[in-house]
C-alpha cells in the first residue's frame, strides 16, 4: 500500500482516497458491491478479473473498512463481502463518476447505465456541488482553505493560492 504522504506530500484528502481506491479494479469492485455482488466468484465472473488481483483488492478494501468480509452463515468457510457504512458513503462518488463518464465519454443519449429513483422510476438528478444554502456552485465560487488537519506545507501553499485570488 502506498503511503499517502509519498503519494500526496501535502496529505490532502484526494491523495488518501486515491491510495485506497485509485486504481480501476477497486472502484469496479465497489460498483459491483452496490449492484448486490457479494461472493468472490461473482465478482470474478462479473468483472473478468484475475483471482490474485481480486484477492489483493478485496483485502485492501476490507483493510480500509470499505467492505466487510463475513461468513455466508455462522461457522461457514465461505465468505461474502458487504459494503460497510464507510463503503455506502461512496455512492455519491460512484454516481458522480458514472455521470461524468456518461457526459464526456459516451455522450448525452448514449448512457450505458441510468440511475433511477426506485420509488418514482425517474432518473436521479445530476450530482452537483451546492452551497450550504443549496445554491449551485461553479469552480470559481469555491475557495480552498486549510483545514484543522492540514500539514504546515499545505497550509502555506493554500494561503499563497488564496493571496492571488
Amino acid at each position: 500500500m502506498l503511503k499517502p504522504e509519498k503519494f500526496d506530500p501535502l496529505k490532502r484528502s484526494v491523495g488518501h482516497v486515491l491510495d485506497i481506491i485509485g486504481e480501476g479494479w477497486s472502484i469496479l469492485i465497489i460498483r459491483e458491491a452496490f449492484l448486490g455482488t457479494r461472493r468472490f466468484e461473482e465478482f470474478q465472473g462479473h468483472l473478468g478479473i484475475a483471482r490474485n488481483i481480486l484477492t489483493a483488492r478485496l483485502k485492501k478494501l476490507c483493510a480500509n473498512q470499505i467492505l466487510d468480509r463475513v461468513p455466508v452463515k455462522e461457522g461457514a468457510k465461505r465468505h461474502e463481502y458487504i459494503l460497510t457504512d464507510k463503503g455506502k458513503d461512496m455512492m455519491t462518488l460512484l454516481v458522480a463518476l458514472t455521470q461524468w463518464g456518461d457526459k464526456w465519454v459516451f455522450g448525452e443519449g448514449n448512457e450505458p447505465v441510468i440511475f433511477e429513483d426506485r420509488e418514482h422510476g425517474e432518473p436521479i438528478a445530476r450530482v452537483r456541488v451546492v452551497s450550504a444554502r443549496g445554491e449551485p456552485l461553479r469552480p470559481r465560487d469555491i475557495a480552498v482553505r486549510a483545514g484543522p488537519g492540514a500539514v504546515p506545507e499545505a497550509r502555506r501553499r493554500l494561503e499563497e493560492l488564496n493571496r492571488h485570488d
